[in-house]
């Protein structure tokens, strides 16, 4: 390896670094059954990012219209409120916020392909303490959604 490939390795990540060197990861979801592609695969990153910004304007145009009649500080934290307070409900009931529906991504659990209210409860309060959807496996998993045993999967 000469040293441009060795830069290379560095800016690319360990990830493609190792596969180059021979590594096989699989795809995201082989290790849960999941398809590689299409409907009943792992969401992507970019369409949970894109869902949770809906959610997160949503709640926050709640927040501001219903709640605090107008934005001052108590906005942001009444906004955090409701956004808990819609992924319980609309995950625990249908496996979606309005935010996932739009971007074609539903909730289910690992082992029964549904979701029941506790695990979209402790999913919910995990999501908004914000450091555990930073925490991705190689599934690009969350942490929220491993120890709820949860997955997103597009519909």
């Amino acid at each position: 390896m000469d040293k441009r490939q060795a830069l290379g390795s560095w800016l690319s990540g360990p990830r493609e670094a190792a596969e180059q060197a021979g590594v096989d990861f699989g795809y995201r979801g082989e290790q849960l059954g999941l398809p590689e592609s299409g409907p009943g695969s792992i969401a992507r990153p970019g369409r949970r990012l894109g869902a949770l910004a809906v959610d997160w304007a949503l709640s926050v145009l709640i927040a501001y219209s219903l709640i605090t009649d107008g934005y001052d500080r108590t906005t942001s934290n009444w906004a955090l409120l409701v956004f808990f307070a819609l992924h319980v409900l609309t995950v625990g009931m249908v496996g979606f916020t309005p935010g996932k529906r739009l971007f074609g991504i539903r909730v289910v659990t690992e082992d029964t392909g549904t979701v029941n209210p506790l695990r979209a409860l402790l999913r919910s309060l995990l999501l908004c303490l914000a450091i555990p959807p930073l925490v991705w496996d190689r599934d690009s998993r969350g942490l929220h959604d491993r120890l709820a045993r949860t997955v997103e999967l597009r519909i």
